[in-house]
């Protein structure tokens, strides 16, 4: 009775794991700043990630900053229509809206609106502050704080150009998936720092052709920004690159579709 009880257990905890790493779409297609191109919608906007989730696509990114307040922003630049954001509050960022009539998203409204897309993951990037290291070491411990609290973990990959900010991360949370943006680190050093992938520009890519079969021998994803052109799109597949950052997800689609 035993060895049946236990043979049942394994069983469902093996189909527990398929269900779980099936939960994402199954395409490497990750909308760079949402999919904001083809309809004219503005940049990280809540309405940019709504449309890449409607698209199916494995993934939207987006970029975070933090207020002199301390709430996390989701916007690229470090200013918002001219207010710069690590000097101004959030009730002053306010002052601006998208084009779209959207004021500026907080990281918990865009985690919030990304639950309505489970199956698509959250690409977390944050940026650096202009202050100081302290500051980016802050806004990376809430922005695991924050991801923690509202249980997107599974849904949420942190990507950074700071590499401090990405360790810091993996010290608070050790299952977190993060990747480094700047091409100048190996593999190897990658994998040893506790790094889930690497995410380099499409030209380091083809500077270094070997790259990829490097992380992949080493059980790291690769990622590549930002890839727009067909061409590109079609090396990097024949590459088996496992994700692929663009601001035209609906044109990779359909090159991978033609496939």
């Amino acid at each position: 009775m035993k060895v049946i009880t236990l043979s049942i257990c394994f069983l469902s905890m093996v189909l527990f794991s398929s269900c779980a790493s099936a939960q994402f779409h199954k395409n490497p297609v990750i909308a760079h700043r949402g999919a904001w191109k083809t309809d004219n919608i503005p940049q990280n906007s809540i309405a940019a990630l709504n449309r890449a989730g409607e698209l199916k696509c494995f993934g939207s990114e987006f970029d975070v900053h933090l207020t002199k307040d301390n709430i996390l922003v989701v916007t690229h630049d470090h200013d918002f229509y001219g207010i710069d954001i690590e000097t101004s509050t959030y009730q002053e960022l306010l002052q601006k809206k998208h084009p779209n009539g959207e004021s500026i998203p907080t990281v918990e409204e865009y985690l919030l609106a990304g639950k309505k897309h489970k199956n698509t993951k959250l690409i977390f990037e944050l940026k650096a502050s202009k202050i100081s290291k302290a500051r980016t070491l802050k806004a990376a411990e809430l922005s695991v704080n924050l991801v923690k609290e509202l249980g997107r973990q599974k849904q949420v990959e942190y990507i950074s150009f700071d590499y401090d900010a990405l360790k810091k991360i993996i010290e608070l949370d050790p299952k977190a998936k993060v990747s480094y943006l700047t091409g100048h680190v190996s593999p190897a050093d990658a994998k040893n720092d506790g790094l889930a992938g690497l995410d380099y520009h499409v030209s380091f890519y083809k500077k270094y052709t070997n790259l990829i079969d490097e992380s992949r021998a080493l059980g790291l994803m690769t990622n590549v920004w930002t890839v727009n052109l067909q061409e590109d799109m079609i090396w990097f597949l024949d590459k088996k690159i496992d994700y692929i950052t663009t601001d035209e997800p609906e044109l990779l689609f359909q090159v991978i579709k033609s496939r």
